[in-house]
């Protein structure tokens, strides 16, 4: 099964928060009723891993976080270096090395019209223990996927290049629905019947020492997956994205999934309607994994 979130709340156990440029016990880091990311989905998010007390992929994270927010139309009030900044303030303030770090940026409670005029932009950084499968000693076993009755919206209906708070609703929904009927996670369409990515991951398929993607024209491009594709490059594996079919899936050797929550996850099986599709723990996705794990020490 996938990681989830701490099972007690997480007010309980997450660092002080840098809110607004101020640290605050997270008890005290509080929003309005009326905030109005809270009524119409237009806050932007980030989620960075934190190895041996450093971010991981900091820069690059709170770069797409300020993307996400000119996406959405607003600007952050503050720069990525501020940022990378205030996170490892949250990291020490907590005494965490090994960490989960989410950044949000949302419009306030000035109004809660959807032209959204006046709102002031906030920005807040959380920080707490989420400890990867790996680290719990579960992180070799593979993924059971389901087919979600959902799709991924065409990005001429949503801003989909964003990390928007808005978009995963339909992530909510599908993996609810994958754990009601024992399932690890939902694999996701996109508009056109073709194959996009898990609730929360992308996915990448194996075939003939070859690594194929999805190109990510409806959902968040990875930076994990990014990172994956670098490590692959120096095994001497080429890598490509493009249009994924499921029938491309099912030819696959081996499939795993890639993002900052899980960091990298074979996948067994998938069920769909009249299908049941089988992969191995492959050779390649083994070696993927320890480069991973290897390069989040080196490079964190």
């Amino acid at each position: 099964m996938l990681t989830e979130a701490v099972k007690v709340p997480l007010v309980d156990t997450a660092s002080p928060v840098w809110f607004d440029g101020t640290l605050l016990p997270s008890g005290e880091a509080t929003l309005h009723v009326l905030t109005h990311s809270l009524h119409n989905g237009g806050a932007v998010f980030e989620g960075i891993r934190a190895y041996d007390g450093r971010l991981f992929l900091g820069k690059e994270h709170f770069r797409r976080l300020q993307r996400s927010a000119e996406l959405l139309g607003y600007t952050l009030p503050w720069l990525v270096d501020d940022l990378q900044a205030a996170a490892e303030a949250v990291l020490w303030a907590g005494g965490l090395k090994d960490a989960y770090v989410r950044p949000i940026a949302w419009r306030g409670s000035e109004s809660v019209t959807v032209l959204a005029q006046g709102c002031r932009i906030h920005t807040a950084i959380a920080a707490w223990d989420w400890p990867v499968e790996s680290a719990l000693g579960d992180g070799t076993g593979g993924l059971r996927l389901v087919l979600s009755d959902w799709r991924r919206p065409a990005p001429d209906t949503a801003p989909t290049a964003s990390k928007c708070s808005g978009l995963y609703i339909t992530g909510t929904l599908s993996r609810a629905a994958a754990a009601r009927s024992g399932h690890d996670d939902a694999l996701m369409l996109d508009m056109a019947g073709h194959v996009a990515e898990t609730t929360v991951t992308n996915i990448v398929l194996v075939r003939d020492g070859r690594l194929l993607s999805p190109l990510p024209t409806c959902f968040l491009d990875s930076l994990t997956k990014r990172h994956v594709f670098d490590l692959a490059r120096g095994l001497g594996l080429s890598v490509h994205e493009g249009t994924v079919s499921l029938d491309d899936l099912d030819a696959a050797d081996e499939v795993f999934v890639t993002g900052t929550s899980v960091e990298l996850r074979p996948v067994v099986s998938l069920d769909r309607p009249g299908k049941h599709s089988t992969w191995p723990v492959g050779r390649i996705t083994t070696a993927l994994r320890e480069a991973f794990r290897a390069s989040t020490r080196a490079h964190a």
